[in-house]
């Protein structure tokens, strides 16, 4: 705990090292008040209305989203798909999940991808798909909707395949070719979209989606039926499965340059709940790139006002989706001081402040609507247990060989003390995690 000024929003903060089975629940002291231990590596945990914790778990078994009750007892597993980075729970008790599809190189040419990026011996191509599952079981759960983006594709590459059309004429479909030149220098060469979070709006009944390496975040209609969702008609909108809404890079739908691109490698872009100041604008964690072709070497959160009409969305012929420039955005006083690459999140305070999750340097902190910092925590913990005070933050080593900081964090989340999920609970702190034996 290096600050924790008298503007800081009360509550109760939870986080993990990333890829870890601890979780962590602490109050604005940095003092633990609870702890899950988990049956498998994880990254990112939710506390439910009802005091359990949804998370996304790897076990030697598979990866499952699992619920857990405030003791460590798992309720039930639920895996559809091939789940990965996001997933929340509904207002109608099901799961939403981010997953994707793997299309091979044979697929992926047939819709009218450019076969000089497709390896034919390669893995071929990554589509996001959205999976909302019903809990059936304690270990069974089956998929009652679903969306995938190669459902809604254009490619102006080759008319005689798939999907041929004009992009700058479809800004509702998903343009194949887009970035595909750049996925031979992925760590994942087929992973050509990168789609790292999504959020549900129960008020819209429409699910926001981060596609990290469009540099932009989609918008689709979940009042949909499934084969509506797959198509171009149905649901609230009329539109069916395609994108609704778009921002960030219009160059993606051929809507504008390089020079327009505004999000940059971003995640956790959420709907503010209502009741919270900027109730309905979708804000977004914008990480930075220095590998684009006009670098961005910071962060930033963002905070947009989306052009909503109902359940669609306004959009002038031949011109970008509005808005022009953020409504709020918050950078570091120096700019280069606050950079996160990759993961990372933030999260709208009831009192109007933002808790920023700088996920790659493993500190969590809280700002006021003018920027001012009022709440620093900087995770002790690593894979060799807590870091004391005062210690320099180790380092580790990945498998695609980067050294990183040893303390990573995925996402956090503050929890007000009248949050439902925390009433009847003991919530007496201990000390700080520090002070603990290694978990």
């Amino acid at each position: 705990m290096f600050l924790n000024e008298p503007e800081a929003f009360e509550g109760y903060t939870l986080f993990n090292k990333r890829r870890t089975k601890t979780f962590y629940l602490i109050d604005n002291q940095g003092r633990e008040v609870h702890r899950w231990e988990l049956a498998g590596n994880a990254a990112l945990a939710k506390l439910l209305e009802n005091g359990n914790l949804l998370t996304l778990v790897n076990t030697e078994q598979g990866r499952y989203v699992q619920e857990i009750d405030w003791n460590g007892n798992i309720l039930w597993n639920c895996t559809q798909g091939n789940p990965h980075h996001d997933f929340l729970k509904m207002p109608n008790g099901n799961v939403l999940l981010l997953s994707r599809q793997r299309k091979t190189p044979e697929e992926a040419i047939a819709a009218g991808a450019n076969p000089e990026f497709i390896d034919p011996d390669g893995n071929g191509l990554l589509a996001p798909h959205i999976v909302e599952a019903r809990i059936t079981g304690t270990a069974s759960c089956e998929i009652v909707w679903e969306w995938s983006a190669w459902d809604h594709l254009i490619q102006d590459f080759d008319p005689g395949k798939a999907n041929y059309g004009v992009v700058a004429e479809h800004p509702e479909l998903i343009d194949l070719n887009f970035r595909l030149a750049e996925t031979t220098n992925y760590s994942d060469p087929s992973d050509w979209i990168h789609s790292n979070g999504i959020d549900y709006s129960p008020e819209l009944d429409q699910i926001v989606l981060s596609p990290s390496n469009f540099g932009e975040v989609w918008i689709i209609d979940h009042s949909t039926t499934r084969a509506e969702a797959a198509g171009s008609g149905g649901g609230n909108s009329g539109q069916g499965g395609d994108l609704l809404y778009r921002w960030g890079n219009p160059l993606a739908y051929r809507a504008g340059t390089i020079a327009d691109q505004q999000l940059f490698s971003q995640h956790n872009p959420q709907w503010i709940p209502p009741g919270q100041p900027g109730a309905g604008n979708i804000l977004i964690f914008n990480n930075g790139d220095e590998s684009t072709a006009l670098p961005r070497t910071y962060s930033s959160v963002d905070e947009i006002v989306p052009p909503v009409d109902g359940a669609n969305y306004r959009l002038d012929s031949g011109l970008a989706y509005a808005p022009g420039e953020p409504v709020w955005t918050y950078t570091a006083p120096t700019p280069g001081d606050f950079y996160a690459p990759y993961i990372s999140g933030a999260q709208r305070l009831p009192n109007g402040n933002t808790l920023i999750c700088d996920g790659v340097n493993g500190t969590l902190f809280e700002v006021t609507p003018a920027g001012k910092t009022v709440w620093q925590y900087v995770n002790p913990t690593t894979n060799d247990g807590p870091v004391r005070q005062g210690e320099p933050v180790p380092t580790e080593e990945l498998r695609s060989g980067r050294v990183v900081p040893a303390n990573q964090v995925y996402r956090a989340y503050r929890y007000a003390p009248d949050y439902p999920g925390l009433q009847g609970l003991d919530l007496t702190p201990g000390a700080p995690i520090e002070l603990y034996d290694t978990p």
